[in-house]
């Protein structure tokens, strides 16, 4: 085969470092915030880089062994490119050559234009000490995966934001420390590297407000701080590709949002005014400008909820067994998905998040059951026929019938341990 394969272009926005001629290592390339316009590729044999630029006399002089012993080096990366993401953090340890080969972001740049990055969930839950712990879980091996400790200042945080942007970065911003009051900290993690980093603050100290992503920018606003006036009514956005915030139009009135989604573009917000007064908003970015909504929409709208595919789905029921969808023609949720299988109102089994995953909706509950409807599929399928589209990954809670979650009732068994704060899919 004559053909050489080319390395992709990089997703500037999901670059971790910013690499001048005189770097040449991923220690060296740290020193630099995310989102500039190079980006750091391992350290590879000229045959996967036939036009590159001459290499240093340094790098002439140093002779390096192969990725796989055998082969060049481009055959080799696409052995490694299709290795499960489970076993990515035992190949960073076999040799420096493969742990900057994973540490920079053309191997995964390479996985996701292939079509074979996997995406895992990742669960925020609180326990009942007020602690916060994470989890990941991979929907391909059923296994709950090991994450790094969560930074101690969100450690016992309230009412602070989780988002992801360029579909590998988890941001946790903004929130209460139980002791120095709202913050304005951001923080990230990397699927990629399996590491947090810092990110620039945010503009306003905020707890408790609303957030989204839209074209792979983070949009907060309201929630409340210490201030005199608790309520705000100010909006931000960080651009990763400038790395700063800046300051939108201000919501129309002051509001605490307790449910949010965005749908064909523009983002919904329904929440409580000063005087504790339900209201609804929507943000159209295009034109930065806010107003209210009083649609069917917002009128039947529930928590958790999601968008998929073009449509709005939201949970009919407390365990997430039974959904609703909008039906943009007669402004209603008039259509429904049932799952004919309900567990129960017990708290452990609340659905706490509703999320896209690998094509289908992912439902998420306290007690860490996790289920999946192929929602593609049930546009021409209506009633009865609806449970085949309805499928366990994960968790003991969706086995148990509704006796036996009686039973446990009556036992004082289903006292919920811990509950879930945030739920977000990750790629890489």
């Amino acid at each position: 085969m004559d053909r050489v394969i080319q390395p992709p272009l990089v997703d500037t926005t999901a670059c971790l470092c910013r690499v001048d001629a005189g770097l040449k290592t991923v220690a060296g390339a740290k020193r630099f915030v995310p989102g500039s316009k190079l980006c750091l590729q391992p350290d590879i044999k000229p045959s996967i880089h036939p036009t590159r630029c001459k290499p240093s006399r340094g790098d002439r002089s140093r002779n390096q062994s192969p990725l796989l012993p055998g082969l060049p080096d481009d055959l080799a990366i696409a052995c490694l490119i299709r290795v499960p993401r489970a076993e990515h953090r035992k190949l960073r340890l076999v040799c420096k050559r493969w742990y900057r080969l994973l540490a920079g972001n053309f191997f995964y740049s390479l996985r996701k234009s292939l079509g074979i990055a996997e995406e895992w969930i990742y669960v925020i839950k609180r326990d009942r000490d007020g602690k916060i712990s994470w989890h990941a879980f991979d929907p391909t091996y059923q296994l709950w995966q090991p994450l790094p400790p969560v930074p101690k200042e969100y450690s016992e945080a309230l009412g602070f934001g989780c988002a992801v942007l360029s579909g590998c970065h988890l941001y946790l911003f903004g929130g209460k420390d139980p002791m120095k009051g709202s913050m304005r900290r951001v923080i990230f993690y990397s699927a990629r590297t399996n590491k947090w980093h810092r990110a620039p603050d945010m503009l306003r100290r905020r707890h408790f407000f609303g957030s989204c992503v839209i074209n792979n920018c983070l949009y907060v606003a309201g929630g409340e701080n210490e201030g005199v006036h608790r309520s705000l009514r100010s909006a931000e956005v960080y651009d990763p590709n400038k790395n700063r915030w800046s300051f939108i139009s201000d919501m129309s009135t002051a509001m605490v949002p307790f449910i949010g989604v965005v749908y064909e573009g523009k983002w919904y917000l329904k929440g409580l005014g000063s005087h504790r007064q339900v209201l609804s908003e929507v943000y159209q970015p295009e034109t930065d400008s806010w107003y209210p909504v009083y649609d069917g929409m917002v009128a039947g709208w529930r928590n958790p909820s999601t968008s998929l595919n073009g449509h709005l789905y939201a949970s009919d029921c407390k365990d997430g067994c039974k959904l609703r969808v909008y039906d943009e023609v007669s402004d209603s949720w008039s259509k429904h998905i049932d799952s004919k299988m309900h567990l129960g109102n017990s708290q452990a089994l609340e659905a706490a998040a509703l999320l896209p995953l690998n094509g289908k909706l992912c439902i998420i509950r306290n007690n860490m059951s996790i289920s999946l409807v192929d929602v593609l599929k049930s546009e021409d399928v209506r009633g009865p026929t609806a449970e085949h589209l309805w499928e366990t990954i994960a968790g003991k809670g969706q086995f148990k019938t509704l006796v036996t979650n009686l039973l446990s009732s009556l036992a004082g068994r289903s006292r919920l341990k811990s509950h879930i704060v945030h739920c977000q899919v990750l790629q890489a």
